[in-house]
Parts: C-alpha cells; structure tokens; sequence
C-alpha cells in the first residue's frame, strides 16, 4: 500500500489541540515498555498539555509545524524550533534547539521526519543560527541513528526528567 500524500505548514493559533495530542500519542507510543506508565502519563499531561502549546504559539522565538496527511488533513506529526536551552559550557545565541519532532510511529521511515527536520534547519539558517541542537534519550537507537544520517554528531549528555524516572538524553549538534 502505497503511503499517503502529507504537507508541512507552520502552526496557527487553534493547532494546540492537535499539537497536545499528537505529542501525547508520540510520546506514549515511543516510550511505552521503556519507562514507567505512571511516568508517561504524568509527562504528557504536564509537558504535552494543550496551554504548553497555546503559550508556544504565542512566543514569536519559537517556531512550530504540523505535519498532515493531504486527503483530509489529519495531524500526523509536527516540529519546534526553539531558543537553545541545553546544558553544553559553549552554549549560545547563534544556537537554535529541535525542542520536539515527533511522527506518528505509522509514518516514519516515509521521509516525512527528515522534511520536517529540514524544515527546522532552514528556519534556523535563515534566523542566523550557527549550530542546531537536539536532546534525544540515550537508548533510543533508532532517533539517534536517524539524527546522525542527518549530519548530527554528540556533544554533550543530560539528564531529563520524565515523571518522577530521570533518563539519560543525549545531546546531538549540527553545524550550519
């Protein structure tokens, strides 16, 4: 079955629901059998819930896209570019951070994650951005191989909290 046709376009205020609900499903449906489900829960309700994107929507330092399938543009997936917040020494203003990319597990491997990325690349280029900065969980082999055939190399590790579980993030760079 051939995969079905999508478009990225940047996010509107009325796109939190959307957003909250994908980030949720994406979250649940990467980590489940990895961590805690209490923990899943309690992340996604805190950090995926529909006034964290309201207040993104709002802040014009962060940039946000909707991935939708073109036949009646349902949400698929979606992407932040954000100010940099990591814990690297040499961190700065010509830093930018993928905050969030996430694909409905359906939809990867379809080339969608590396448009959405480029997507945030492009953004970050033309903000003057010099080097683009991502966290992703250590033990997620698949991301990280995803973001290295990208031209992303590890600079640096963190830890992130998710639910009362603290993970070990690595942190990826891209020079632009």
């Amino acid at each position: 079955m051939a995969a079905p046709a999508c478009s990225i376009r940047p996010c509107a205020p009325g796109d939190e629901a959307a957003l909250a609900l994908l980030g949720q499903a994406s979250f649940l449906e990467a980590f489940a059998g990895t961590l805690r489900g209490s923990d899943i829960l309690r992340h996604c309700e805190r950090m995926h819930a529909p006034q964290v994107y309201r207040d993104w929507l709002r802040d014009p330092a962060m940039h946000l896209w909707i991935a939708e399938v073109t036949q009646g543009a349902a949400p698929v997936g979606y992407c932040v570019l954000a100010p940099a917040d990591l814990p690297l020494p040499d961190l700065g203003e010509a830093d930018a951070e993928v905050k969030r990319v996430y694909l409905l597990h359906r939809f990867q491997g379809l080339g969608l994650g590396r448009r959405l990325m480029d997507t945030a690349r492009e953004q970050a280029r033309a903000l003057g951005r010099r080097r683009l900065l991502l966290g992703v969980y250590g033990q997620n082999h698949a991301a990280i191989g995803f973001y290295e055939s990208l031209g992303y190399r590890p600079v640096g590790t963190r830890v992130f909290r998710v639910g009362e579980s603290d993970c070990q993030d690595l942190i990826l760079a891209l020079a632009l």
